[in-house]
């Protein structure tokens, strides 16, 4: 690159001592653009030498990541121990938890088959149950009533056996 900057300088001093010899107005038109495209190429030849020697004292001073050292391993005595023979763990299902063990399930699987019909049916009629009217209580008969209980008298009607006996003999009355 620094051979071509050389010639391209050097072409470019030859050319402008030509000037100096020969007035402006008496050149014609292509030797004005080859005095244009000489002092150009000599521009642009410095431009992209400054530029290389920019990137390489750039590469230089480029990161370099630390390198970390092993720790040195460490060794644990291995201790050998009998196998132990446990009893297999047998199955024992916890107290039921939800919907199912609350005040309104139980008061309403007391009543029977018809009568928890009719009350899935009211609850239908009403627009809170849309399940089928089966009477069986699960999570939308539980929903329905739940629903309906806290727009009319509140939930906590329902969550003892004696106020949810009361709201199912109100739905059935």
């Amino acid at each position: 690159m620094l051979p071509t900057i050389r010639k391209t300088a050097t072409a470019a001093i030859a050319a402008l001592s030509l000037a100096a010899a020969v007035p402006a107005h008496a050149w014609g038109e292509k030797e004005q653009n080859a005095l244009a495209a000489l002092a150009v190429a000599g521009v642009v030849g410095t431009l992209l030498y400054k530029d290389r020697q920019r990137k390489q004292a750039t590469v230089s001073r480029q990161y370099v990541a630390p390198r970390y050292q092993q720790p040195a391993p460490t060794y644990r005595a291995l201790v050998y121990q009998e196998p132990a023979y446990r009893e297999p763990a047998r199955y024992q299902p916890e107290q039921s938890s939800g919907i199912y063990t609350t005040s309104a399930a139980r008061a309403f699987n007391s009543y029977t088959q018809e009568e928890r019909r009719r009350i899935q049916s009211r609850l239908a009629g009403a627009g809170y149950y849309h399940g089928s009217i089966d009477g069986a209580f699960g999570p939308m008969t539980y929903r329905a009533i739940m629903a309906i209980a806290g727009d009319s008298t509140g939930t906590d009607q329902v969550s003892t056996m004696r106020g949810a006996f009361e709201f199912y003999d109100t739905l059935l009355g």
